[in-house]
């Protein structure tokens, strides 16, 4: 059934990445019309978050973010699409990384390094970087239930030269790699809901008190690999801008959950400068002790 789901999709898939991109965004706006009017994808959701993290805002200023995330959640799964048919040149002139040469400094030194972003504007096309550096860059991702699409997916995020780890074997292959003495850059999407255990680290996110991932915080303490955060903006419909910013050339040397709460600063700062592009259909926020009553 797996297999049957798959090659019924797949053919309309590979039609839909050789639109251009004027035709994929109106692709984009049919879609976002069904998800958000007729089929209402997870609106619950998005105002609940929205109220949570927002209160100080007017209804009509929270349902305008609201109509714009819709836009950007469908041109997001459009643009994964359409990555099946472009090549490095496009990816490169519609995702651009200001300072590339951080990844020649860290060559230089033989330093492999942990790379933190968020759910952030265009996360799919993160992996555009490996076009700037020969050191491979692997993004950690969880392993979808439908091995068909798990291989497409797997093969888009690593159609310029990246690799992929599950998530669940992340911590032993940057084990072997540090053994191996195997230079390797490590991409983490790092604003996920961990379980809410008691010895869970709680963190202000967005102004309400919820635990916070640590993984990456005691991988790069682990291993003292350097920390910086990917800071992906959306300039515009289908381009996007990366910047690496230093987080910790020493992670040992930080107290703990230092890293992890100026990794969240940041993305904050993203959120408030524009909320739109931050993926709220997520239940981020399902563990919390108590909600926010000043912004």
């Amino acid at each position: 059934m797996k297999a049957i789901t798959f090659y019924a999709i797949y053919p309309l898939l590979w039609c839909v990445s050789r639109l251009s991109f004027k035709n994929l965004y109106r692709v984009s706006n049919g879609l976002r019309f069904i998800l958000y009017k007729v089929i209402g994808y997870r609106k619950k959701v998005v105002k609940e978050n929205l109220l949570l993290c927002f209160p100080e805002k007017s209804a009509e200023e929270r349902l305008a973010i609201e109509k714009k995330f819709y836009v950007h959640l469908c041109d997001l799964f459009m643009e994964m699409i359409k990555t099946l048919n472009m090549t490095s040149d496009e990816i490169k002139d519609r995702f651009v990384v200001k300072n590339p040469e951080y990844f020649d400094i860290l060559e230089k030194k033989n330093q492999s390094c942990i790379f933190m972003f968020g759910h952030y504007a265009s996360y799919e096309w993160s992996m555009a970087a490996q076009l700037h550096t020969d050191v491979i860059i692997y993004g950690i991702y969880k392993r979808l239930k439908n091995p068909y699409f798990d291989k497409l997916v797997r093969s888009i995020r690593s159609k310029f030269g990246a690799g992929l780890i599950d998530k669940n074997e992340v911590t032993k292959k940057i084990a072997q790699d540090k053994a191996n003495n195997k230079m390797a850059h490590y991409g983490m999407v790092a604003d996920q809901s961990p379980k809410a255990t008691f010895n869970a680290h709680w963190g202000t996110f967005m102004g309400t008190e919820t635990p916070m991932f640590v993984g990456s915080e005691i991988m790069a303490k682990r291993t003292d690999f350097p920390v910086v955060y990917y800071q992906i903006e959306k300039i515009k419909r289908g381009y996007y801008t990366a910047e690496i910013i230093p987080l910790a050339e020493n992670p040992s040397e930080f107290s703990n959950f230092e890293i992890t709460d100026a990794y969240f600063r940041l993305l904050e700062k993203q959120i408030h400068k524009q909320p739109e592009y931050y993926f709220w259909t997520h239940k981020r926020w399902k563990h919390r002790k108590e909600a926010k009553t000043t912004q």
